[in-house]
């Protein structure tokens, strides 16, 4: 059986008896713990209550959550990880690949379902994608076809390109270097890593790379990237290079092209284990769901800016064009 038929037969085994499920009454609400980096508030969170309720699951209602929330210090996650373990809750949500270590670190015995753009092999959470093993499965953004396509549709769009900024963050655990870097040599393509230690010397980071002599950056999505898209969109534009990363989100800040996974609907997907979970199932044997659904996004406004003419065969394939 091939891995995505399989997985589409185990969601729909799980979403089958759903309804009547949600519409029992029931002595105890079950209660969800769920770990952010950020606030309740922050588009993760309120991404994966809107999933539970497309599965008919109400907080207040049939489902108590709980949140604990790091407000963007990280060093409070440890102890939010472990006060969240003692509440007992009958399942936890961890909401990032900085924020799942603590979750499983925290406790070997109560269900953890993750969201995270990392890997989570390469993270030391799960054994394998296909059986994770342990308590603990869920959603990660990489696939080990994004890098090179997503270098693709950039020579594409940009066919000028030659020297690209590969700008990441060494703490994420994430594939996209190695992939990238194979994928550029077939495009002859020469990528330049550029890492991204320390976010205050961010500015100074990508003055050297400039002063390499590259002509666009490829941007790896993560908590700091993302955190700091502003700062290194406003960079690439006033410099007159090219961007591409991983989602939308850089487009909507001025980045020029973004190609990855929809990512609301992978955390929506995320939300699809907790039917699983509450009915049962280990989450070790569930596999960790990779993308199969991505997204093309382009600033045409952006475009226009850096002097670029975007083929209009590009614009038409783009599931979302700003102008």
């Amino acid at each position: 059986m091939k891995r995505r038929e399989f997985i589409a037969g185990a969601f729909a085994l799980s979403a089958r008896p759903l309804q009547a499920h949600a519409q029992q009454p029931a002595a105890r609400r079950p209660r969800i713990g769920v770990l952010v980096y950020e606030t309740p508030r922050s588009p993760f969170p309120q991404t994966l209550l809107e999933g539970f309720r497309q599965l008919g699951y109400v907080d207040g209602q049939n489902i108590t959550i709980d949140f604990r929330s790091a407000e963007a210090r990280p060093e409070r996650l440890p102890e939010l990880a472990g006060d969240l373990v003692q509440s007992k809750p009958d399942m936890i949500f961890a909401l990032g690949g900085d924020v799942t270590p603590h979750a499983t670190k925290a406790t070997q015995t109560i269900p953890i379902i993750y969201v995270m753009s990392a890997d989570p092999v390469e993270l030391g959470v799960a054994k394998s994608l296909a059986k994770p093993g342990g308590n603990s499965t869920g959603v990660t953004f990489l696939s080990d076809q994004l890098a090179a396509k997503r270098l693709e549709t950039f020579k594409e769009a940009v066919p000028r390109i030659a020297r690209i900024a590969l700008v990441r963050d060494p703490s994420h655990a994430d594939n996209e270097w190695p992939v990238a870097e194979r994928a550029a040599k077939t495009l002859k393509l020469e990528l330049l890593p550029v890492e991204m230690h320390d976010p205050a010397e961010l500015d100074r980071t990508l003055e050297t790379a400039k002063a390499a002599g590259i002509d666009s950056l490829y941007v790896v999505s993560s908590r700091h990237t993302v955190a700091n898209a502003p700062r290194i969109v406003d960079f690439a534009n006033r410099h007159r290079l090219p961007l591409v990363a991983g989602w939308g989100a850089w487009v909507d800040a001025g980045g020029l092209i973004s190609y990855g996974p929809d990512v609301a609907g992978m955390i929506r997907q995320a939300a699809h284990y907790l039917d699983a979970v509450l009915k049962g199932a280990n989450p070790g044997d569930l596999p960790v769901q990779q993308p199969t659904r991505f997204q093309l996004f382009v600033n045409l406004r952006t475009a226009k800016a850096l002097g670029l003419d975007i083929p209009e065969s590009f614009l038409l394939r783009a599931d979302k064009v700003i102008e």
